[in-house]
């Protein structure tokens, strides 16, 4: 025998002529449970809730109204798509529970036929994108999971070897101390991995809670000069590169969306301002601050990779097939239009090249 792959309705009504009209009508489409009152509906919804895709329930009962059932689906069953029925013009207290998102539809009585299975229809169809979105969240955190493990243990492993070699070899000369230096950046370098790693995870974390979800822990505003001075001192650089490179603090801003994105975004623009200067005879970039933006400049001399970047970053349909650093810069371009910033990026001939964060400027904080 075939499962039945059809929806599970419970339809919650204290007059019994109205649960057998809805059975009727939609059995033939759907398995339908009925309640006579809030409290025989709690007992189902402990019972076999999981198992229920639709709620419609009358408003107006003997005991307790509908309604209350809304916010307990909420709390424990929140896979589970609401609908309230009622007879009565004033709406007022229906509206600020439509209004908090806990009802999806609001059907009035008398009920007509067409209506209430187009109602149903469509509650279903939210139902299972609702589901498909939690497949796809879970999916996500497996995913994560098995990234944090499978790197994490990796790099550290690395980290820790660097640092061993390091020791052994600071004392020592000539091709050694060459060796003892490489294992210091291979060290920075799986530590700054580690770091990225776990601003990565926490991000997309960030971005799939919502309702239904495991609470995660919401990321503080974070100053855009305390930003910058924890990534001069995270990113992995030689002391040759971390020497050419100048922090000009100026100002100071709240950087309110996405701190851990916003780091992630200068990380690339660093790294692909120090490789367009690595053999550069006087390299030199400077980060400075203005009231709502972060700019990245470095004497590139014109280079033509870097060019090619502002091109990719100007027009994304032009990159297909070109190098990453024109692709690194285009993710960092969609990023910041992800929380309503922009980037730019200006080039003097000869001279210099500028790439400019700029933020949103609502709800942001000066920081004295």
């Amino acid at each position: 025998m075939e499962a039945d792959s059809r929806a599970t309705l419970l339809y919650v009504d204290d007059e019994e002529l109205a649960r057998k009209y809805f059975a009727h009508l939609a059995g033939a489409r759907y398995r339908v449970l009925t309640a006579a009152s809030v409290d025989d509906a709690l007992a189902l919804l402990d019972e076999c809730g999981e198992r229920i895709d639709v709620l419609v329930t009358d408003y107006r009962m003997p005991a307790r109204p509908g309604s209350a059932l809304l916010p307990e689906v909420e709390r424990h069953h929140p896979h589970i798509v609401c609908l309230l029925v009622t007879a009565y013009a004033d709406k007022q207290v229906l509206l600020e529970l439509i209004n908090a998102g806990s009802l999806f539809r609001l059907l009035e009585k008398p009920l007509a036929s067409a209506d209430l299975l187009r109602a149903l229809e469509l509650a279903v169809q939210a139902g299972r994108a609702r589901a498909a979105r939690r497949q796809g969240l879970s999916a996500i955190d497996d995913a994560l999971a098995f990234l944090e493990h499978e790197l994490n243990t990796p790099l550290a492993a690395v980290a820790n070897f660097a640092r061993g070699i390091e020791r052994r070899a600071t004392a020592l000369h000539g091709d050694e101390a060459e060796i003892a230096e490489a294992a210091a950046l291979m060290h920075d370098n799986a530590r700054y991995c580690l770091a990225v790693l776990a601003s990565f995870v926490d991000t997309v974390r960030l971005a799939g809670s919502g309702p239904g979800m495991q609470p995660l822990r919401r990321l503080a505003s974070v100053g855009a000069r305390q930003l910058l001075a924890s990534l001069l001192d995270s990113y992995p650089m030689t002391p040759h590169q971390r020497a050419c490179v100048t922090l000009d603090e100026g100002g100071d801003f709240a950087i309110d969306q996405s701190p851990h994105c916003v780091s992630l975004i200068l990380s690339s623009v660093l790294g692909h301002a120090l490789r367009m200067l690595e053999h550069h005879a006087r390299p030199a970039i400077l980060l400075s601050l203005a009231a709502d933006s972060i700019s990245v400049r470095s004497n590139t001399d014109g280079d033509a990779a870097l060019q090619l970047a502002g091109n990719l970053l100007l027009d994304p349909l032009a990159a297909s097939g070109q190098q990453e650093p024109g692709w690194n810069l285009i993710f960092c371009k969609r990023m910041m239009q992800s929380f309503g910033g922009t980037i730019e990026i200006a080039t003097e001939h000869g001279s210099s090249t500028t790439v400019t964060l700029n933020f949103p400027v609502h709800g942001r904080n000066e920081h004295d």
